[in-house]
Parts: structure tokens; sequence; C-alpha cells
């Protein structure tokens, strides 16, 4: 019997493959177009995201490809697995989206695919969505992250106010791994290189040696989830970063796959807010 939505599945797009540049040795960078963009549009969110669809062999799908008719007509084992990305980037006259995938040779769905696509083929998107962007009224913005947040990240620092007060801590596995990213004069990213640390190591050091700047941060702080969690106990309790002002999810756990922790992830950050509320009452 299939499997009833739970909400309204998000707009499909299909897109094709203009170019790929693999940026740096682990990142490669893919850009979309086609007249299946026609109806893309973003709301300014500097994290917005889309999800990549990836039918399963063997499995026919509707024609013209809709997800609310598979939802409806198709049992879960059957839908097409996705991968959520950050838009890196939306040029809206040429109707192209940049997306940046992370690549670790064989590793994972999306990331071998963005390594191997090539120009003229398509792949169907669902989406976009965000809810992060610089606020100009903020005194001074903090954005912390790992090679998941890159993208964000970077999207965000180009579109900072000129002028503005930012701290930009970004932990890569090396040097090799750095980008160069159109930012307002002033503004820099501390490079922070993994080397043999654990994931998130050196990122919660940066931000916990910081010297806060006075007066009222946004804060930006995505990546591993672990790390996330100790960042955002940091933030919460230790520097009393209103929840309101601050931008904070794990995009992936440590040793657990895609599918795994998005199972998870929503009753996992509820805990977390859980326990971080127990903290300052007690």
């Amino acid at each position: 019997m299939a499997e009833t939505p739970a909400r309204k599945a998000p707009q499909a797009h299909e897109a094709r493959v203009v170019r790929t540049d693999r940026i740096t040795p682990h990142m490669v960078r893919v850009v979309l177009g086609g007249e299946g963009l026609a109806a893309f549009a973003t709301d300014g969110s500097t994290d917005a995201y889309v999800k990549l669809v990836f039918p399963l062999p063997g499995v026919t799908y509707p024609e013209p490809f809709d997800m609310a008719r598979i939802r409806e007509e198709l049992p879960r084992d059957q839908w097409p697995a996705n991968r959520t990305y950050t838009v890196r980037a939306w040029d809206p006259v040429h109707r192209e989206l940049t997306i940046d995938f992370v690549v670790h040779g064989d590793e994972g769905l999306a990331g071998p695919w963005a390594a191997r696509v090539r120009p003229g083929e398509t792949v169907w998107l669902l989406g976009p969505s965000g809810g992060y962007a610089p606020d100009a009224a903020a005194d001074w913005h903090l954005l912390a992250g790992d090679e998941s947040a890159l993208p964000a990240i970077a999207a965000s620092l180009e579109q900072i106010p000129a002028g503005a007060v930012v701290h930009a801590f970004v932990e890569v596995s090396g040097p090799e791994e750095e980008q160069k990213i159109a930012m307002p004069h002033g503004v820099t990213v501390t490079w922070l290189h993994r080397g043999d640390r654990a994931v998130g190591e050196a990122l919660l050091a940066a931000v916990r040696e910081l010297r806060f700047p006075a007066g009222d941060v946004q804060a930006f702080v995505h990546g591993e989830a672990g790390a996330v969690k100790e960042l955002r106990r940091h933030l919460r309790l230790e520097r009393g970063v209103p929840a309101t002002r601050l931008s904070i999810s794990g995009y992936w756990r440590l040793g657990k796959s895609d599918e795994a922790w998005r199972a998870i992830k929503r009753d996992w950050n509820a805990q977390v807010e859980r326990e971080q509320e127990a903290s300052r009452a007690a």
C-alpha cells in the first residue's frame, strides 16, 4: 500500500548540467541550467538549499516527474533518494544554479555523481528553501562551519554589508581546500586546517578562544552534528547568544549515513535543546 505524504512536496525542477569544475581536491562545482529552471527562484536566503533527486534503478516514475504522485502512488521503498545541498549561487538572468559538492572518492551518493557527471546530463531537484541571510542591523557577525557549510558561508560573506564586523571560521582538511571568496573590503576568513585532528575540534577551539565584540551578534554555525552540539552549548550557555540570533544545525553526523542522520536529526536536535534548557535552569 502506498504511503500518504505528510506534507506538500516542494516544487520539482528538471535541470541540465552546463559545466563542472573541480575547484579544490575535494570540492566539485556543478553549474545547472536549462528551461526547466524557468520557475526557480530564491528568496534571498544565503543558506538556500535544494534536494537533488536520484531515481532508484529499476523503478518507473510518473512522467512528468511529480514527487506528490510518487508519494501517493508508490511504496516508500520505491521513492527516489535525495540529498540536500546549498545553493552556492543563483543567476536568474542567465538561469544558472551553482552547487558545490564535497567529494571523497566513491563515498556517498551525490559526491560521486558530481565527480562523474558531464555537461548535457539532466537531474531533478526540489526546492529551494532557506531561512538565513546576514542582517544589516547586527553589530557583528559570526560564521563558523566545516566543508559542508562552506558554500553557505561563502554565499553569506559575499552579501555581508560593507563595513560590517565579521568573524568567519571555516575548518577544512588542509590548505589545499581553501577557496577564494569575493568579500567586501576588510572582511577575511580564518581557515582552520584540521590535519589529523577530529572533525570540528579546531572549529570549536577557535570560537571558544574568540574575544567577542560588544553588541548584538548574528551567528551562523553549521557542520558536523557532534561539533555543532558543543558549539551550540558554548554560544547559548557560555556566551548568552539568544536563540533568535543563532542559525545552527548539524548538516551531517560522523558515522551516520545521510538517511540514518535525517531519520534522527529532528529528535536529536530537540534533545539537545532540552538538555541545554535544563542546564540554563540549573
